[in-house]
């Protein structure tokens, strides 16, 4: 669909923000992303990499939370932490003030490592903290609410109040939709989906022509 010449032709970098709420498919769209020959930065993935190397980001995090935000290897004890957090918003807040400046930082270390022109930041926390602000362009994936809560009981075993109470948390998604540049609906299944990816890959990259 996109040849290389296209992609790695950089008059400037253009960062795109992908965000998506629980269940909506925003992984699957980056994948397909992916596929199609452009870089993608998981920002949630990278930071449960980042929690357990950087030494610094550690010793922050055991003077916030107590040395038990820590197994005994080492590793970040996610439970822990998401039970002392939760319900917690303040403390939530510190934890994060700690974690997304690490994030930060990893990410303008691989921008600067890549050559495409674009260049997509997956990350569930887009527009709630205003990160689209630094982006070329954003884009939202997103579903019904009782698909995307389906699709979570289906791949986590969580009950429905559970995934509730994770929607709940989350910016309301007509307040997504908004804020977002491209919109994909992920209501009609994976091929659909591939479908309505490729449409917007193409309309973001006329853009620049």
């Amino acid at each position: 669909m996109f040849d290389q010449a296209t992609i790695n032709h950089q008059p400037s970098t253009k960062v795109i923000g992908l965000t998506g709420g629980i269940g909506s498919g925003k992984t699957t769209v980056a994948k397909f992303i992916e596929e199609a020959g452009f870089p993608v930065y998981y920002s949630d993935d990278r930071a449960k990499d980042i929690v357990n190397v950087d030494e610094d980001l550690k010793h922050r995090i055991i003077n916030l939370l107590g040395q038990e935000a820590y197994n005994e290897n080492g590793f970040y004890n996610r439970r822990y932490v998401a039970e002392r957090v939760f319900g917690n918003q303040e403390l939530l807040l510190k934890l994060n003030s700690l974690i997304h400046p690490a994030v930060k930082t990893d990410f303008e270390s691989w921008v600067g490592s890549q050559d495409a022109e674009f260049l997509f930041k997956e990350t569930a926390l887009l527009f709630e903290l205003k990160l689209n602000e630094n982006c070329y362009k954003s884009i939202l994936v997103t579903a019904d609410d009782n698909i995307r809560i389906k699709r979570v009981m289906d791949r986590d075993g969580k009950t429905y109040r559970e995934i509730e109470a994770v929607m709940d948390k989350q910016m309301p998604e007509k307040d997504k939709i908004k804020r977002a540049d491209f919109i994909i609906f992920n209501n009609d299944g994976i091929e659909e989906l591939k479908t309505e990816t490729e449409k917007m890959l193409i309309k973001l990259t006329a853009l620049s022509e």
